[in-house]
């Protein structure tokens, strides 16, 4: 019996051996030091072949018992060792409240998650903050097939005024070449992932899951970052799918399925006195399905700061029963206490819609609304073929204030000016 707890045991780090190698690691700085071959007879838990498994340092996997300090125990060992780490969750359930992965690291990790973990909804715990918490790593990998489960059926039915303390699940500050791949992500109390002052991170095929009417639950929203890449990812949430904040430049996101949710936003910009400018970000071969919206650029009407989106494309998308296709809306006031109608002070311009195709649950399937102090401009409608799915009504394209070029679309939402 001893024995085949044993061979599972060697079969188990020889798999996830495997996975590290074939996982997609950032590249390492140049000059970086080689990972030091493991002692002979070095014990597993103290971190054998690289490996620190958070059930040998007394992780319990029945879902109850909190596993905070042995997460925080393991990340220290990996964080702290040379060359390649990994942080194993093996498959089980683990309990966790809030967890700080802070660098920087000695070398680079990998945080494998094979099993599910879940998040403490005792919510005094999270004090304000988010739940997984990484700062300052870079070259950071976080794979897997297991889930990162927030638990957050708990607090949907809360009052709304207290959302802004809810936890955030994931959360990347200042980390700088990394990716997360595989895993899924699952009923967050807030936003599934945060990226923040973060740059060349990659997010590929992941699952990010909560209900149509989960509120503030985005999926994925970035930040004051740059260099971000979305791909090959199925999210279908509360809120935005992926919601593009200020100081974001260099944006690709690719290959992504939403749907429910509100859609694919840049914004909501102008909002806090210290946003800066958005720019180039690229929306590309995505499929949205009966979201509220489609792909949209979202600016404050009480805007605090004048900035600029600009160079923003969206192109082959395809619109599945959506309402609100394609919008502009630079009269967002979502608490509906604005006073400052129509006066944006957000410069939204350069922005190409091309080949969207598919069907609206509105008869308004382009809705570009800017504001008459700051009228959008370069706005390109290219190969926009978009029709209302209803009955006893037409497709139609509302634009006010919008300044740019149609071509080789639907005649009914050619309304530029």
């Amino acid at each position: 019996m001893a024995f085949g707890k044993n061979a599972t045991r060697v079969l188990l780090v020889l798999m996830v051996m495997c996975a590290r190698s074939t996982a997609k690691r950032p590249a390492a700085k140049e000059g970086a030091a080689p990972a030091p071959a493991p002692e002979a007879g070095a014990s597993e838990a103290s971190g054998a072949r690289g490996i620190f498994d958070i059930t040998n340092v007394g992780a319990t996997s029945d879902g109850k018992t909190d596993c905070s300090k042995e997460l925080q125990e393991a990340w220290k060992s990996a964080c702290g060792a040379a060359g390649q780490a990994t942080v194993l969750i093996p498959k089980g359930e683990f309990l966790a409240g809030p967890l700080n992965f802070s660098g920087p690291c000695k070398g680079d990790v990998t945080i494998h998650i094979d099993g599910t973990l879940l998040g403490t909804n005792d919510l005094p715990k999270y004090n304000g903050g988010s739940w997984i918490n990484i700062l300052k790593v870079n070259n950071l990998v976080i794979t897997g097939s297991g889930t990162i489960d927030g638990q957050g059926a708990n607090v949907y039915t809360k009052d709304p005024a207290e959302a802004k303390a809810f936890p955030n699940s994931l959360v990347l500050d200042f980390v700088k070449n990394g990716t997360v791949s595989g895993i899924t992500l699952l009923n967050s109390k807030f936003f599934h992932i945060n990226i923040y002052m973060s740059d060349d991170v990659k997010i590929e095929n992941l699952t990010i899951t909560a209900p149509g009417d989960s509120p503030n639950t985005d999926g994925i929203h970035i930040g004051d970052s740059t260099n971000i890449n979305v791909t090959d990812t199925t999210i279908g949430t509360g809120d935005d799918c992926i919601s593009i904040g200020g100081g974001s430049s260099h944006i690709i996101v690719t290959g992504v399925t939403c749907g429910p949710g509100q859609g694919i936003s840049v914004g909501c910009l102008g909002r806090y006195k210290d946003e800066k400018d958005v720019s180039d970000v690229t929306v590309k071969d995505c499929v949205l399905r009966s979201s509220t919206n489609g792909v949209r650029v979202k600016t404050y009407e009480n805007a605090v700061k004048s900035i600029t989106a600009s160079k923003l494309t969206f192109e082959n998308i395809k619109m599945e029963d959506v309402a609100n296709p394609i919008i502009i809306d630079q009269n967002y006031c979502p608490e509906k206490v604005c006073t400052a109608k129509s006066k944006s002070a957000v410069t939204v311009k350069d922005v190409i819609f091309r080949n969207i195709t598919g069907t609206s649950s509105t008869p308004a399937a382009v809705s570009l609304l800017c504001s008459d102090k700051q009228p959008c401009s370069g706005v390109e409608l290219i190969d926009v073929n978009v029709e209302y799915s209803g009955e006893n009504n037409k497709t139609i394209g509302v634009c006010n204030n919008a300044k740019g070029t149609a071509k080789d679309t639907l005649q009914a939402l050619a309304c530029l000016a």
